[in-house]
């Protein structure tokens, strides 16, 4: 199974990072403008792109530190995929590993997710460092 992995420094707490993955506001701050969302775990969040909708379940939810998405409807190749961010504290930043994983062919859709995934973690670096994010 192929695994998209991206690796970034954010200048501000893990909590601050946690929030903004986990809340609606900040998900619709830095991914999906049109998002239903809650941090709850067992939850399904809710992403339309367009025409396009995308169901993940809230998996695993530890504050400050990880959460975890099971992807339950979307495009085929998303269905069954996870999403996760682990959040690490180092000298009072949050560094993030993100991973999109579960894949079960590179694709086209990997390749073209890959990219937009790490412009959406430029987004989120953007949202929690200057409180502005680039969301579709």
């Amino acid at each position: 199974m192929a695994e998209i992995i991206h690796k970034l420094v954010i200048k501000v707490s893990p909590e601050k990072v946690y929030e903004a993955i986990t809340s609606q506001k900040g998900l619709e701050s830095w991914w999906c403008k049109n998002t239903v969302a809650k941090p709850e775990l067992g939850f399904t969040n809710v992403f339309t792109f367009g025409k396009d909708v995308s169901e993940f379940k809230i998996s695993n939810l530890t504050p400050g530190k990880k959460v975890e998405w099971k992807g339950i409807k979307s495009v085929d190749e998303w269905v069954d995929t996870t999403i996760s961010f682990d959040l690490t504290e180092r000298n009072g930043n949050t560094v993030l590993r993100f991973t999109h994983g579960g894949w079960r062919a590179v694709t086209d859709l990997y390749a073209e997710c890959n990219y937009q995934w790490a412009l959406f973690m430029k987004s989120l670096k953007s949202l929690c460092e200057t409180g502005t994010g680039t969301p579709s």
